[in-house]
């Protein structure tokens, strides 16, 4: 652990010191205490953005976020997730339909890594289609850390009235969905606020990270054709290959914490009320946790129980989704466009450097 040191600004926690986690076992400690807060930065007085709203489960800990965690759980068993493979593998090969007619050229994350987990989202959700351009853009706006917060609250109406229409459409008729399961079983003790705040929350995390995963796991097997020969020719090969992915890119945030009593860290003393900001990707290449070259890929490698999804009671709880996402749409682009390319130089990638979640804007390819 070091730290202080200064992190940079944020438009709902603003600039902070704050000590920095970076070794696996020190990330760990933090996340399975209760006594590093998760959700001290919840002003329910407050004006509402994306992170700022009822509902998101980073905002809450102990038995109130228990709570909402039991509510959600039924959405993500391993078993309703599973059922979901054979919509995901008709959304990926439609998309790669769209993909191949754009060709011999495109975009990868505008014709394909952006628009596969967005509609397995819409579907989740009981959201039309149709409605995919307007979430893509207010979610992508609401994880921009460079927007003002003048500029998020707006934004933040958008998607709360967009989720809002949701949540009293589902309340009239409940669908076979996440909104319509929740409101069966808890529509009685849920408001349309904490509604809106799952919603919104299941909209932005289940396809921000997954559209970012795919596109840098296809930027990191362009990069190494050994490693994608494997994933493209073994059909074995994609559950390990995309653990190994997951952790070397761990492209969700840093995750924040704050003490809630005076605690020793890694040799050093968090005194209550001071930050701690855990570094999952740092973590996740702790020589520690992967003793062999950590920086390399090898989609052989055994498994390692990886940060990339948190760890303890705050771990993502669409985890098992994400993973059955990657572990269909990145062998399924890689066999249907063998020749798949990087059509830029690598110097020339753009990546997203003003996002919560990390990835690239644009990842020109061709075939």
């Amino acid at each position: 652990m070091t730290g202080p040191v200064p992190m940079p600004n944020n438009p709902q926690l603003g600039a902070c010191d704050a000590a920095l986690v970076t070794r696996a076992t020190d990330a760990r400690e933090v996340l399975s205490d209760h006594r590093h807060e998760a959700g001290f930065a919840f002003d329910r007085t407050g004006p509402r953005t994306v992170m700022n709203q009822p509902g998101i489960l980073l905002n809450y800990d102990g038995e109130e976020h228990a709570r909402y965690r039991r509510m959600l759980t039924g959405a993500f068993t391993v078993k309703r997730v599973r059922a979901l493979a054979p919509a995901i593998s008709r959304i990926v090969e439609n998309q790669l339909d769209t993909l191949e007619q754009a060709g011999p050229g495109a975009d990868l994350i505008e014709t394909f890594a952006g628009p596969v987990p967005l509609l397995v989202i819409c579907e989740l959700l009981g959201a039309p289609p149709q409605d995919r351009d307007g979430i893509q853009r207010r979610s992508a706006t609401g994880t921009d850390v460079a927007n003002t917060l003048d500029d998020q609250l707006e934004n933040f109406a958008a998607m709360a009235a967009y989720m809002g229409d949701l949540v009293r459409r589902q309340r009239e008729r409940p669908g076979d969905d996440i909104l319509g399961d929740l409101i069966r079983r808890h529509g009685d003790v849920l408001s349309d606020d904490e509604l809106i705040g799952m919603g919104n929350s299941i909209l932005v995390a289940g396809h921000e990270t997954v559209t970012s995963m795919i596109g840098m796991s296809a930027l990191a097997l362009l990069r190494d054709p050994e490693q994608l020969a494997i994933v493209r020719d073994d059909e074995a090969a994609a559950p390990d290959a995309v653990e190994e992915l997951l952790r070397l890119l761990s492209v969700a945030p840093p995750l924040v914490r704050q003490a809630g009593t005076d605690l020793e860290l890694g040799g050093q003393t968090v005194k209550e009320g001071e930050r701690v900001v855990l570094s999952t990707l740092a973590a996740n290449h702790d020589t520690a946790l992967v003793p062999d070259d950590p920086d390399r890929l090898d989609v052989r490698r055994r498994p390692v129980a990886h940060l990339a999804f948190g760890y303890g009671a705050h771990q993502c709880i669409g985890q098992q989704l994400a993973r059955l996402e990657l572990r269909i749409a990145v062998p399924a682009l890689l066999r249907r466009l063998p020749g798949l390319r990087l059509d830029v130089d690598l110097d020339a990638v753009d990546y997203r450097q003003d996002a919560l979640v990390f990835g690239v804007t644009k990842l020109p390819v061709a075939w």
